[in-house]
């Protein structure tokens, strides 16, 4: 594979990393006590908080200037005070009522001053129960001091973690140990516990369940609290979640089926990522459940978790239009029924769930469509290869859907050539992603599913892209025997050097994750065409801008989703999709953009993302909703604070 030409600052993407050099020392002295270091700092830290001591608390944290400008423009930037060390706080709903990402103790300061009046921290401890305190050393040239903690809001009952590094004194000789990361979490509302566990439903239904539950799906006389539009696993998962905290929820689906999202699409897909990371909220997949989950069993498997978790589905539904009312406080959905009928719901919140992007198929404008005397299709109604046998086929595009095409075809002896349009992130599936990327966090040895994604969440999105940089190298070498064995692919090395997962948090796809793909262009099964834009279909095929031809029977475009704005316009008109927050995308703070956040307007809220940003942000989300509903005085909506 050939590497893309990539701009390159002075300064990498891991510069807001800590490093031993950055901080000023050579070794941290044999036999520490570093639980007694963490008791210690977490003593100042409650002190500090329950006392609204903004200064204080900022004492506890390295103090910088340092801003990476790493999800700032196009290109990588230097970073703002470059010599400085970075310091950064997340907070996920437990201050802000938002997800944030304070970077640089001015801003931090501001955040500080802003929330703490509002939320009145208290009983800070430590938390032991789901993380030891530990020292993490991810590479040679870091080390810190992970520990975790509980404390209270004046609503909230929260959770957090601190990571320490030691930063030498003046003279040297000496160290402080002072946090560079910390985040907050917003667990559960004080007063509304989830209904699971000891606080499951214990009454015997004496045969009325059954009515009970068909009663509660029609909505007859009521309206419900939630209005979910779209059925797919984020939308399963709010309703999970809104079912839990004992919110009224209904879910419109426009397929015949819950699961028709993944069961329609072509036969060959399945998840890439590995059953560690994709379990749906209190339902993890049964110990036997394969590494890697085909799409048609995934689908199933949402289907049975509406009839498990009781929640309520319209399929065959159509949201033809939804307005917000005069007082800015409900909104009018009007939903039409498989049978045609319509029914007008006044609900106090909307959550646009309609799938990843949002979107249909997308096939770009090209001339000469209508000279093409064979066919044209997307990937989203490609089902398989069997109708294809004795065609020439060229697929457009280099992504995971281009990819298991291509297979396909090959595995069918059709001649097939993929079209790259662009260069593209590949790792290996086993090796690079499952044994480097996530094996720490997501795999038969890691800890518990909430416990990683707690500890996932709790990494900024800036730190974990400056280590991702890093991981990026070593992938490179682990995959680098096959990689150079495959001619004419263009490569690339992910979001400014970052690899794979800020790729996908910005684009939402230009990667493919290799589960065999590879080594069918190695082989020769799969021809690659790249190096000239298409100019025009012509009769017999693709004409390229550099003269070039390729003879088709059959183009399938695998080139992704239409904007997520256009369901939106056509669902809430042009003054929402005109002026809401953009769904997908990371904000300069290095947080998803309209996800598991309102977006922009009272009452609507926007959730997108894989499996298991959607397990762990969902409950926020929910938590927010049922705060709005239930908690006087609480803030209503994201604040979108401002922090100069």
């Amino acid at each position: 594979m050939s590497p893309a030409s990539t701009h390159r600052s002075m300064y990498g993407p891991d510069r807001c990393l800590p490093t031993r050099e950055r901080l000023g020392y050579s070794n941290v002295p044999d036999g520490l006590d570093y639980a007694q270091i963490a008791s210690k700092w977490l003593g100042s830290f409650a002190q500090y908080s329950t006392q609204g001591d903004v200064d204080g608390l900022l004492s506890t944290l390295i103090s910088s200037s340092f801003a990476s400008n790493l999800f700032k423009g196009e290109t990588l930037l230097e970073p703002d005070s470059p010599n400085d060390i970075a310091v950064y706080w997340r907070d996920a709903y437990a201050l802000t009522w938002d997800l944030r990402t304070f970077e640089g103790t001015r801003k931090i300061k501001g955040f500080l001053s802003a929330q703490l009046p509002k939320f009145t921290m208290c009983n800070v401890r430590l938390d032991e129960s789901r993380v030891k305190v530990q020292v993490e050393r991810p590479f040679p040239d870091l080390l810190w001091i992970l520990l975790a903690f509980k404390f209270e809001t004046s609503i909230g009952l929260c959770s957090g973690v601190a990571r320490l590094v030691p930063v030498p004194n003046a003279t040297g000789h000496n160290v402080q140990w002072k946090a560079f990361s910390v985040f907050t979490n917003l667990d559960d509302l004080k007063g509304f516990p989830e209904r699971i566990g000891s606080l499951r439903d214990r009454q015997l239904s004496r045969g009325k369940w059954e009515k009970a539950r068909q009663e509660a799906i029609k909505f007859e006389d009521i309206d419900p609290t939630v209005l979910i539009i779209g059925a797919g696993h984020c939308g399963l998962q709010m309703a999970a979640r809104l079912k839990m905290l004992g919110v009224q929820h209904l879910v419109i689906e426009r397929n015949q089926r819950v699961g028709d999202n993944w069961r329609n699409r072509y036969d060959a897909l399945s998840l890439h990522s590995p059953v560690y990371h994709v379990h749906m909220p209190y339902m993890p997949f049964p110990p036997s459940w394969p590494l890697y989950t085909p799409a048609k069993k995934l689908a199933n498997w949402l289907e049975s978790y509406v009839d498990a978790m009781d929640l309520n589905v319209w399929t065959s539904s159509t949201v033809i239009c939804a307005k917000q009312n005069e007082t800015g406080k409900t909104w009018s959905v009007t939903v039409r029924k498989g049978d045609g009928s319509e029914r007008v719901f006044v609900v106090r919140h909307v959550i646009f769930a309609a799938g990843f992007l949002g979107g249909e198929g997308y096939i770009p404008s090209i001339s000469g469509k209508d000279e093409f005397k064979g066919e044209i299709l997307h990937s989203d109604h490609y089902h398989n290869a069997k109708g294809l046998i004795g065609k020439k086929v060229v697929v457009v595009g280099a992504g995971s859907a281009a990819h298991d095409i291509c297979v396909e075809c090959a595995d069918y002896g059709i001649d097939v050539t993929m079209y790259q349009r662009s260069s593209a992130y590949v790792v290996s599936c086993e090796k690079g992603l499952t044994d480097v990327l996530i094996k720490h966090l997501y795999s038969e040895e890691a800890p518990p599913t909430p416990t990683v994604d707690f500890l996932s969440a709790s990494m900024p999105i800036l730190v974990s892209s400056g280590m991702g940089s890093r991981y990026t190298k070593i992938v490179a070498e682990v995959d680098r025997q096959v990689y150079e064995s495959v001619q004419y692919f263009i490569t690339n090395d992910g979001y400014k050097g970052c690899g794979l997962f800020p790729l996908l948090m910005t684009r939402g796809g230009g990667c493919y994750i290799d589960i065999g793909g590879s080594q069918y262009i190695i082989d020769g099964k799969i021809k690659v065409k790249n190096g000239s834009q298409i100019r025009e279909f012509f009769e017999g095929g693709l004409r390229f801008e550099d003269g070039t031809e390729l003879q088709a029977d059959v183009v399938v475009f695998c080139t992704g989703l239409t904007n997520a704005s256009e369901p939106l316009r056509r669902i809430f008109g042009d003054h929402v999709a005109d002026n809401a927050i953009p769904l997908w995308g990371l904000t300069e703070e290095g947080e998803l953009s309209g996800c598991f956040r309102d977006l922009g307007f009272p009452g609507l809220y926007g959730v997108m993302g894989n499996i298991g940003i959607g397990r762990y942000y969902s409950k926020h989300l929910a938590l927010q909703i049922k705060a709005v509903e239930e908690v006087s005085g609480a803030p209503g909506y994201g604040l979108h604070l401002t922090v100069a």
